[in-house]
């Protein structure tokens, strides 16, 4: 009988830190402060002691989460947009810009990670 050989169904995942990013002097109504975060292990989500994260802002980032999480095509725009808007319409600016954003990075960081995405781990 002759060894069939199982082919590899093993496969990456990049570790993730959500951020809360704002422009300074803005007022965030969710309670929410910049540098705000959560990191994303697996298919684990942890925020540090003693800090709370919106239901809707998470929401606002959730559905992304699992395809920022694998390597994707150069092209796709998975692998070059790191940034969610805040989901409150309230937080636009009148130039129609959003004040609040989420930012998804890989770990471990990259001292240049805020120009690209996805960083190899």
């Amino acid at each position: 009988m002759a060894v069939v050989d199982k082919p590899d169904d093993s496969f990456e995942l990049y570790d993730l830190r959500i951020e809360v990013i704002c422009p300074p002097g803005e007022r965030i109504l969710c309670g929410a402060k910049p540098g705000d975060h959560f990191t994303l292990e697996g298919e684990m989500l942890y925020l540090p002691p003693g800090q709370g994260f919106s239901i809707y802002s998470l929401g606002a980032v959730l559905p992304l989460l699992a395809a920022k999480q694998r390597e994707t095509h150069p092209n796709d725009w998975m692998s070059t947009d790191a940034d969610v808007a805040c989901p409150d319409p309230h937080y636009e600016s009148a130039a129609g810009e959003p004040k609040i954003i989420y930012r998804m990075l890989s770990l471990p960081f990259e001292p240049d990670y805020y120009l690209f995405w996805p960083a190899k781990l």
